[in-house]
């Protein structure tokens, strides 16, 4: 490591100065009274001792200074950037104890928060891995689970053969289900996920979304609709397909934990000129306060229980997000526990010349 002195002769210039006044002054009192010299011959002597006092003065305290306290400040140095990439490196060393007290200061502080930062990670990081295997684990006994009872003599009844097969197979899909998703979201977070920009009509995506998902809603006898009957087209610019993925996932998690009998509505709606509002609202069991915080981190679930009864990776949410900044857009969420929960996101509106070109 390189280090340089920047020398500082603050100190040694008031304190040179402080020792001349008092020993020049002290001196020509004795002069005065022990010689009686006169006045001409005592000023003389008086600007010629100053003189010579503040000299050898400012010389001996910057010698001792450089001698005494570099020393001592080169070691705090040393120790504080025992790290190459420490902040202190080829920054001139200085005698100033305040810009020294700050830089140490800061250091500490920048340190502090790098160590909170990398706890936060690790923490982060050991959950993040418990999660991924609890996900996987699940499915993969389940299938081995029934693969080793057909391998144990299950395999003659044909009943059971192909139920378990079946199951196997369930088991098999949500596995490549979380892997796929898992994919998905890591090419996001690396931004490696390239989007296929176009213009088109989110009404129109909305109402397959919809078809899509009717059966499933079905079963809940839940109930999806436009919050406006006679909705108009409405053109938006992105990724039509990942933006299909948004809607879907958001309508996904609304039915899963909808209520029976409940219903969920889209709303598409003018925020400025340039961008609208999608909001997917529903009067499900809605979401704890204190659940809000991390409902988009990876597998992070509310109801543990219930959502992996209901399938699914745990990472639908997270995916959505990544989705939403990836096209530089915001998502909020409201919920109010046992009323239900209102997730939005915003969408560019596409440029007038090519809707009226799509409407003709």
């Amino acid at each position: 490591m390189k280090i340089s002195f920047k020398k500082t002769y603050k100190f040694a210039v008031k304190s040179a100065l402080y020792i001349s006044l008092f020993a020049t002054g002290f001196v020509m009192f004795l002069v005065t009274i022990l010689f009686h010299a006169t006045v001409h011959n005592l000023w003389l002597f008086g600007a010629i001792f100053i003189f010579s006092i503040y000299v050898f003065s400012f010389l001996v305290l910057q010698y001792r200074v450089e001698r005494f306290i570099y020393r001592r400040v080169k070691k705090i140095y040393d120790e504080v950037s025992l790290l190459e990439s420490s902040s202190f490196i080829n920054k001139p060393i200085t005698t100033d104890m305040e810009t020294l007290s700050r830089e140490v200061k800061k250091f500490a502080t920048d340190k502090k928060l790098e160590i909170e930062l990398l706890q936060v990670r690790e923490e982060y990081r050991r959950e993040f891995l418990g999660n991924v295997s609890h996900e996987l684990k699940t499915p993969l006994f389940t299938v081995q689970g029934y693969l080793s009872t057909l391998l144990d003599g299950a395999m003659e009844d044909k009943t059971i053969r192909k139920k378990y097969l079946k199951r196997a197979e369930k088991g098999v899909e949500r596995l490549i289900y979380i892997v796929e998703d898992l994919d998905m979201i890591t090419k996001l977070e690396a931004g490696d996920l390239n989007l296929e920009i176009s213009q088109f009509d989110i009404v129109d995506l909305i109402q397959n979304v919809f078809e899509l998902l009717e059966m499933k809603a079905d079963k809940k006898k839940i109930t999806l609709a436009f919050e406006n009957y006679y909705i108009q087209p409405i053109f938006v610019t992105g990724d039509k397909d990942k933006i299909q993925q948004v809607i879907e996932n958001l309508i996904v998690n609304s039915i899963k934990y909808g209520k029976e009998g409940g219903m969920t509505e889209v709303a598409i709606v003018n925020l400025t000129n340039k961008k609208v509002l999608v909001r997917i609202t529903d009067n499900g069991e809605g979401i704890e306060k204190q659940n809000i915080p991390r409902l988009f981190e990876r597998f992070y679930r509310v109801n543990k229980s219930g959502s992996r009864s209901e399938g699914g990776s745990g990472l639908g949410l997270a995916i959505v997000k990544h989705i939403i900044e990836a096209h530089k857009e915001k998502i909020y969420v409201e919920s109010e526990f046992g009323i239900g929960s209102e997730f939005s996101f915003t969408v560019e509106k596409a440029g007038l010349k090519k809707i009226e070109i799509d409407l003709k």
